[in-house]
C-alpha cells in the first residue's frame, strides 16, 4: 500500500502537495493565481492571434493545459500556457498546409497540439529528456534571437494599420513600411505605440502589476467611447462565450503526417523554455523539479487541451516570473489561473468587444523584446569564438531561411561540432613540478621539467574509433619530436574512462611500433573498467603487468631507479597496479 501511494505521489505530485497543504500556502497561490490569470487574459489572446487563430483560442488554451500540469508537474511556480516562441512556430509550420486563419488552419493547429503532447509524454515516460541536449545554448539563443525580431516585424501591420503581406522575411516586412509610411494609420499607430510605452512604464513601477489587462482596458473603453472602430482602427470584434466544447473533429492520420517536423521542433523548443525557467526558479527556491516528470506532465497539458480546443502551451519566462514574485507555493495556483480564464470566457468575453488589434499587437512585442539575446552574443565574443559563430549562423539562417529551416541547420551545426570535437580531444605532454610527485601540461606550467629520454603523454577522452587516428597522430609527431634520445613513453590514462576495440587494435600497433623502436611503454592511472577491457583483450599480457602504475609518479619512480641494462628487457619493474 505504501509503495502504491508513493508511486501516486511520483506520478501526480500535486498528491503529496496536497497532504501538507495549508491556509498559509493557500494565501500566496490565491494571490499569485489570480494576478496570472488576469496576466493571461490579454497575453492569451495576443498569443493566439501571433499563432494565426481567433483571439478566443488563446483563452482556450489556458484552462484545461493549466490544470493537468498542476496535477503532473513538479515545478511550484511554473506557468504553463500559450507563449510567444511556440505561436510562431504554429503559424510558420501549420501555414505551409493551410491560410491562416481558416477552419483547416485551425484544426491543424490543434492536432499540432496533440503530436506536441504525445511526444513529450512518450519522452518523459522513456526518460529521452536528453535529447534536448542536441539544441544547445548558442542555437537556442540563436534562434529565439531572430525569432524575437520575426514576431516584432509580424507584428508591424496591427501597430500601423498597414495592409503587409504575411511574411518571415523580415526585410521584406521593413522595407514595405518604409515605402508606405505616409499610409500608417495614425490613431492606431498612436494607440500601440502609446500602449508599449505604458506597459514598459508600468512594468518599471511594478513588474507583478498588470500592465498588458491595463491597456487593453483602456484601449477597449477609449475605442468604444469614441467609436475609433469607425476611424481605421482595427478590433477583435465579436469572441465567442462559453468553455470549451470537448472535440475529435480534428483527429485525422494523414494531416498528422505531414505535421511531424512542426511538432518534433515545438515539442523540443517549448520543453527547453519551460525547463529551463522552471529549474531557474527551483534553484531559487531550494528544490528540484525531475526532468523526465517535466516532459510528462507538459505532455498531459498538450493531449488534454488538444481535446479541448488548445493549440501547443509550455511553461513562459515572463508569467513564470510573475507567478513566482506574487507569492505562489504549488501548482495551485495554475488552477486558480485556469479558473480566472474559464470565468472570463463564461461572462467576460464581450467586453473585448472593442479591444484594439494594435494593443495585441503591443503586448505581443513587448513580450518578445527580451527574447533578443544580446547579452549572450557580448558575452560569447569575450569567451567563445566558435559557440558565437554557431549562434550566428543559427539566427542568419533563421532570418534568412526560415523558423524550422533556422533550428534544423542550428542542430545539425550542433551535431558536426560535437563529432568534430570528440575526434581531436585535448591531449598533452606532462613535466614534474620541482622535487614533487605532480606532472602537469607543461604548455600551461613553464617550469614543469621534462627529460629528453622521457615522454608523458596525456590524453583527455575516451579512446574509441572516431578519435584513435588522432591519437596516434599526435602522440607519434611528439615521439619523432624527440628524436633517438627517447628511451620511455609513459601514457596518463587517467582520463581515458573507455576504450572501444578499435582502440584496443591502435594500443596494440603503438606498442608493436614502440617496440621496434626499443623504446619502453608505460601505463598509468588507467582507471578500473579500461584496466579490465585491456586485460581481456591481452593488451595487459603482451605488455607485462609490471608496466602498469597507480599513477605517473610511480611509472617515473621506477624507470629512474631500473638500471639501464635492465631497461632494456622492457620489463624493468615487478609494480603491480
Amino acid at each position: 500500500m505504501e509503495k502504491f501511494k508513493t508511486h501516486i505521489k511520483n506520478f501526480v505530485p500535486l498528491a503529496d502537495t496536497l497532504g501538507s497543504y495549508n491556509k498559509s500556502l493557500f494565501k500566496g497561490d490565491l494571490n499569485a493565481g489570480v494576478t496570472v490569470g488576469i496576466m493571461l487574459i490579454p497575453q492569451g489572446m495576443a498569443y493566439a492571434i501571433l499563432a494565426g487563430l481567433p483571439p478566443v483560442y488563446g483563452l482556450y488554451a489556458s484552462i484545461i493545459p493549466l490544470i493537468l500540469y498542476a496535477l503532473f508537474g513538479t515545478s511550484k511556480q511554473l506557468a504553463v500556457g500559450p507563449v510567444a516562441m511556440v505561436s510562431l512556430l504554429v503559424v510558420a509550420g501549420v501555414g505551409e498546409f493551410a491560410e491562416v486563419g481558416s477552419a483547416r488552419f485551425i484544426q491543424l493547429a490543434i492536432l499540432t497540439a496533440l503530436g506536441v503532447g504525445l511526444v513529450q509524454f512518450l519522452m518523459g515516460v522513456f526518460r529521452m529528456g536528453f535529447l534536448v541536449n542536441f539544441l544547445s545554448h548558442p542555437v537556442l539563443s540563436g534562434f529565439t534571437s531572430a525569432a524575437a525580431l520575426i514576431i516584432g516585424a509580424s507584428q508591424i501591420k496591427n501597430l500601423t494599420g498597414l495592409d503587409l503581406p504575411r511574411t518571415n522575411q523580415v526585410q521584406e516586412i521593413i522595407l514595405e513600411t518604409a515605402r508606405r509610411f505616409t499610409e500608417i494609420e495614425p490613431i492606431t499607430a498612436a494607440i500601440g505605440i502609446g500602449s508599449i510605452a505604458a506597459i514598459i512604464l508600468i512594468r518599471k513601477w511594478k513588474r507583478t502589476f498588470p500592465s498588458a489587462l491595463v491597456v487593453v482596458a483602456v484601449g477597449t473603453a477609449v475605442t468604444a467611447l469614441f467609436g475609433l472602430n469607425q476611424h481605421g482602427v482595427a478590433i477583435v470584434g465579436e469572441i465567442p462565450t462559453g468553455l470549451p466544447a470537448f472535440s475529435l473533429e480534428f483527429l485525422n492520420l494523414s494531416d498528422a503526417r505531414i505535421l511531424i517536423p512542426t511538432v518534433l521542433i515545438i515539442s523540443l523548443v517549448s520543453y527547453m523554455e519551460s525547463i529551463a525557467v522552471a529549474k531557474a526558479i527551483a534553484n531559487k527556491h531550494g528544490y528540484k523539479v525531475d526532468a523526465n516528470q517535466e516532459l510528462v506532465a507538459l505532455g498531459a497539458a498538450n493531449i488534454g487541451g488538444a481535446f479541448f480546443q488548445a493549440f501547443p502551451t509550455t511553461g513562459g519566462f515572463s508569467r513564470t516570473a510573475v507567478n513566482d514574485q506574487s507569492g505562489a507555493n504549488s501548482t495551485i495556483a495554475s488552477i486558480i489561473s485556469a479558473a480566472i480564464i474559464a470565468l472570463t470566457v463564461l461572462f467576460l468575453t464581450p467586453l473585448f468587444y472593442y479591444l484594439p488589434s494594435a494593443v495585441l499587437a503591443a503586448i505581443i512585442m513587448v513580450a518578445v523584446a527580451g527574447l533578443f539575446d544580446a547579452a549572450e552574443i557580448k558575452h560569447l565574443w569575450k569567451t567563445d569564438k566558435r559557440d558565437l559563430a554557431m549562434l550566428l549562423v543559427t539566427f542568419i539562417a533563421t532570418l534568412a531561411l526560415g523558423i524550422e529551416e533556422g533550428i534544423a541547420i542550428g542542430v545539425v551545426l550542433s551535431l558536426i561540432l560535437v563529432i568534430y570535437s570528440s575526434t581531436k580531444p585535448h591531449s598533452a605532454e606532462l613535466g614534474q613540478l620541482g622535487e614533487t610527485r605532480n606532472y602537469r601540461n607543461i604548455d600551461r606550467y613553464n617550469d614543469a621539467n621534462t627529460s629528453d629520454e622521457m615522454l608523458i603523454y596525456r590524453y583527455d577522452s575516451s579512446l574509441y574509433f572516431a578519435n584513435v587516428e588522432h591519437f596516434q597522430e599526435t602522440l607519434f609527431s611528439k615521439v619523432e619530436s624527440r628524436g633517438e634520445k627517447l628511451e620511455l613513453v609513459i601514457l596518463d590514462a587517467s582520463a581515458i574512462h573507455t576504450i572501444d576495440s578499435t582502440g584496443i587494435h591502435t594500443l596494440n600497433e603503438i606498442i608493436k611500433d614502440l617496440k621496434q623502436r626499443e623504446i619502453i611503454f608505460f601505463i598509468a592511472g588507467a582507471i578500473g573498467p579500461v584496466r579490465d577491457k585491456l586485460k581481456t583483450c591481452g593488451i595487459q599480457e603482451s605488455m607485462g603487468q609490471e608496466n602498469f602504475f597507480f599513477d605517473v609518479s610511480d611509472a617515473v619512480t621506477c624507470y629512474k631507479e631500473t638500471p639501464e641494462r635492465v631497461r632494456k628487457t622492457f620489463s624493468p619493474c615487478q609494480t603491480n597496479v
